[in-house]
């Protein structure tokens, strides 16, 4: 039904943005809301039915989208989930770790267990390579700037919005105090961070 917006980011939340347009604000749902900055942007969006609402999420890129899509096509992974897997910024490996059947990497996500990331592998397997090329080129590197505390608690408050607990964030928080990132580059670490643990 909906493609894309345009509009200028008004208001940021751990879970939402707020885009304007035409005097209307559109809250769009996003995986790291923190990332789309404060401009006038395009964000590509997905609209999702169900029974008790009408719920629109959004992504910085069209290849963003379609993963969602794919991801929530599985039995098991549910809009929230499939934002938590693309919250760490890097698509390409989570298709990497599909076209490895690297169970061990799936399952680091929020609410992925087992037998999701079984049926992650079964689903789409194969079917990612044709529209996102080949997963195993390397991605390129955000350079990120700037050092404010305020970031990392964002950052930290996107993290509990996603589903991790207070005690997994806790344990990773000390390891970013030090460098100098802003919010997406808080949260890009911290996943990295997480995925690591177990």
């Amino acid at each position: 039904m909906y493609d894309y917006i345009k509009g200028k980011v008004t208001r940021v939340t751990p879970e939402y943005l707020v885009i304007e347009q035409q005097g209307i604000g559109w809250q769009i749902f996003a995986p790291n809301p923190y990332s789309f900055g404060s401009d006038e942007l395009q964000v590509f969006l997905h609209h999702h039915v169900r029974e008790d609402a009408q719920l629109l999420f959004g992504f910085p890129t069209l290849e963003q989208r379609e993963l969602f899509r794919k991801l929530i096509s599985v039995s098991g992974i549910g809009p929230k989930g499939a934002l938590a897997i693309l919250a760490s910024g890097q698509p390409q490996h989570v298709i990497e770790a599909i076209e490895r059947e690297d169970e061990s990497y799936l399952v680091k996500f929020p609410g992925v267990g087992k037998k999701t990331a079984r049926q992650m592998i079964l689903d789409l397997k194969g079917k990612l390579t044709e529209f996102f090329g080949d997963p195993f080129d390397p991605e390129e590197t955000t350079t990120l700037l700037s050092n404010d505390q305020a970031e990392l608690e964002e950052a930290m408050l996107a993290l509990g919005a996603l589903g991790y607990s207070e005690r997994e964030i806790t344990k990773v928080k000390p390891q970013l105090r030090d460098l100098d990132l802003d919010t997406e580059g808080f949260m890009k670490k911290a996943l990295q961070l997480l995925l690591k643990q177990n």
